[in-house]
């Protein structure tokens, strides 16, 4: 199972890994006693070098309802960062106390540097534009919940996804693109201004894999063949011009107007917080699923964190190695304290 293990980039995790967390996850939402103090004295790390409310409430919420304990920072002024620490002394230190860590940092390539040091599991919860794992199950949790296709492996498949906003810095986008990548039947729409476009080393992948995807600028000229849209900011952090930024920041907002045109089963998404992009209006359509998704994430949460801490049902105990391969914490050219 997942015990011991990271969670660094999407693809870490097999579909049929996935899919046994997604089915845990439900069993979870379904029984809100199932799995309840199964952590209980394990301590969660949330390491938080980045401004975030949803993901880290969300993590600490799902670890305190298995039981388990957290402590952390959510900003690196807290933190020994403030005074030249490296990050690689900072987890090998934090790695003394707790019995996983969650790590977001504004640096790309941050998270595997420090699942290369520690030894207890890394999950990683945002690093710059680069990946946004837990928040690509969550969508995936919710595309299978509310717009899944159960004769397609993982629950998805067959469907047409539209991503539009930010694509060239969104960090969702990119991860949730990845993953969607390994299921059936997927066709995707990519819908920015020329400036956020989706990175090439996306678009080639998707090339790579024959998946149908197309490119544009028009949302109401292709909403209508949408079953899900994932709406994106435009992320003020990420840009260098400010010009640049307010130019860009309302060139995509979502109404009553638009959703006229749209599937009666599509569903909205969004990995939140909202800007402009998505007008309050929309909160009322039964197919706005934002806030449905923020809930799902915290029950894919409680999945993985019970799965890679060993609590959960048919993990692997502490000190076995696990299947295919992979070393539990503590192992072979891991850290010690």
């Amino acid at each position: 199972m997942l015990t011991g293990r990271s969670l660094i980039e999407p693809l870490n995790f097999t579909i049929e890994e996935m899919d046994g967390l997604f089915s845990l996850a439900e069993r979870i939402e379904e029984d809100g006693a199932y799995l309840r103090d199964s952590c209980r004295g394990k301590l969660l790390a949330t390491l938080f070098f980045e401004p975030s409310t949803r993901t880290r409430l969300s993590f600490e919420a799902a670890m305190l309802r298995l039981g388990g304990s957290c402590l952390g920072f959510a900003e690196p002024s807290s933190s020994s960062a403030a005074k030249g620490e490296s990050l690689a002394d900072t987890i090998k230190t934090v790695s003394c106390y707790a019995d996983a860590i969650v790590m977001r940092n504004p640096k790309e390539g941050a998270a595997l540097l420090a699942s290369r040091v520690s030894p207890v599991p890394v999950i990683n919860a945002g690093d710059g534009g680069h990946h946004h794992p837990t928040q690509t199950l969550t969508d995936l949790l919710t595309i299978r919940r509310l717009r899944g296709n159960r004769r397609e492996a993982g629950g998805i498949g067959g469907l047409t996804v539209g991503f539009c906003g930010d694509l060239k810095f969104g960090r969702t986008v990119h991860s949730l693109a990845k993953a969607l990548v390994r299921h059936e039947k997927i066709a995707m729409v990519f819908i920015s201004p020329a400036e956020l476009r989706a990175p090439e080393y996306i678009t080639r992948q998707l090339e790579k894999e024959h998946v149908e995807f197309t490119e544009t600028g028009n949302l109401e000229e292709v909403i209508g063949d949408l079953d899900v849209l994932y709406m994106t900011r435009v992320q003020r952090e990420r840009f260098f011009n400010e010009e640049d930024y307010i130019r860009l920041k309302d060139i995509y907002v979502l109404d009553r107007e638009k959703m006229k045109n749209a599937k009666q089963d599509l569903i909205v998404l969004h990995p939140l917080p909202r800007v402009n992009e998505i007008a309050p209006e929309v909160d009322a359509d039964p197919r706005a699923a934002y806030f449905k998704q923020a809930r799902y994430g915290m029950y894919v949460r409680m999945a993985l964190l019970s799965s890679i801490l060993g609590a959960a049902p048919g993990a692997v105990p502490d000190g076995k190695a696990a299947p295919g391969g992979f070393s539990p914490p503590g192992g072979k050219g891991a850290a010690s304290c």
